[in-house]
């Protein structure tokens, strides 16, 4: 008799399985348990939860096959294994629940990088990284202080540059403006407004950035002229 077997192959026609390289059809029973099989296998995404892993340590230590227990409970084979594997190790069964990757920086070390970045607003991030090497001996990367910062609300923007003006200036702007209130339209669609663009041909821009939060934008100390 055929062994029944799970496969992805598009090749084989519905009601068969592949044995040897041939097609063998299946019987209506067996059919349908594999189709079952197949569904209760796709589907089981989930964790096992206590209870279940202790079923199935007890059907093992009972002498249950591991097939059989997995044909039982509806559960993969490889499942199973893994389990009465660790089981075997250790003598637990429980699920492992992993807190994720430790952080590299502690909170002080996060304040550190938010005073410093609040104090020279123009440092960049691997300045900054650079500054808690030598402060505590902890090295991050300058992804990992776009992070820290990030999390208080500070990121990189440019700065809003403030054009110092003196009396002369207001004096000749505000005549200027009065000139060309009244105008109309017709008269300034004659008028070109030009725009300047900045290219780089180095991957560098060169721009100067400041940390600064969300709304800030035009506060003294995230202005410069």
């Amino acid at each position: 008799m055929a062994r029944i077997v799970r496969h992805n192959d598009e090749s084989v026609r519905e009601g068969y399985i592949r044995n040897g390289g041939k097609e063998v059809k299946l019987f209506t029973s067996a059919l349908k348990a594999f189709q079952c099989n197949n569904r209760i296998v796709m589907a089981q995404r989930k964790h096992l939860d206590d209870f279940l892993r202790g079923r199935i340590i007890g059907r093992l230590e009972c002498g249950r096959t591991q097939l059989e227990v997995s044909e039982e409970l509806g559960i993969a084979q490889s499942v199973i294994s893994r389990l009465w594997q660790r089981f075997q190790d250790d003598g637990n069964v429980s699920r492992c629940y992993s807190t994720g990757r430790p952080r590299v920086t502690t909170p002080n070390e996060d304040w550190y990088l938010a005073v410093t970045a609040k104090r020279n607003r123009q440092s960049t991030a691997s300045d900054l990284s650079r500054q808690l090497s030598s402060a505590t001996g902890t090295t991050v990367s300058r992804q990992t202080v776009y992070r820290r910062l990030g999390h208080i609300g500070l990121y990189a923007r440019r700065p809003v540059r403030c054009v110092p003006l003196t009396a002369t200036h207001c004096r000749l702007r505000l005549a200027w403006s009065r000139e060309h209130a009244l105008w109309t339209p017709q008269q300034w669609f004659c008028v070109m407004f030009s725009d300047e663009s900045r290219f780089s041909l180095q991957s560098d821009s060169r721009r100067t950035f400041i940390w600064r939060a969300p709304g800030t934008c035009y506060h003294q100390e995230n202005t410069i002229e």
